[in-house]
């Protein structure tokens, strides 16, 4: 019984330095995935809405020119620091908002 309860203790040491080390890392790369994400959907809804007739309200120019700008430049870090999960997100999202505003304008 002593062997199985040193088993857990060494189990437990080795699932807390791991988290201690490899947390922080895991962190971050999560929340730089979602925050392309979340920036791709920004336009999504108001896209959606023109492409189905709900709204005749485009987004402002702006702030399209402004968020395609950071997802160019996130594009490019993910190129140089060779990341593919996110020049994968951030390329597909591309493709997508493409295909949106191509048959927005040829409705």
């Amino acid at each position: 019984m002593s062997k199985f309860f040193q088993f857990i203790g060494n189990m437990r040491a080795g699932f807390s330095q791991y988290l201690a080390n490899q947390l922080h890392t895991i962190s971050a790369e999560t929340l730089g995935w979602l925050a392309v994400i979340l920036i791709h959907s920004a336009t999504i809804p108001t896209l959606l809405a023109i492409l189905t007739g709900l709204s005749d309200r485009t987004p402002s120019v702006d702030v399209i020119l402004f968020m395609w700008a950071g997802l160019v430049l996130l594009f490019g870090r993910a190129v140089v620091l060779k990341d593919t999960l996110n020049i994968v997100t951030i390329g597909a999202g591309f493709i997508i908002q493409a295909v949106i505003m191509a048959l927005i304008l040829f409705k």
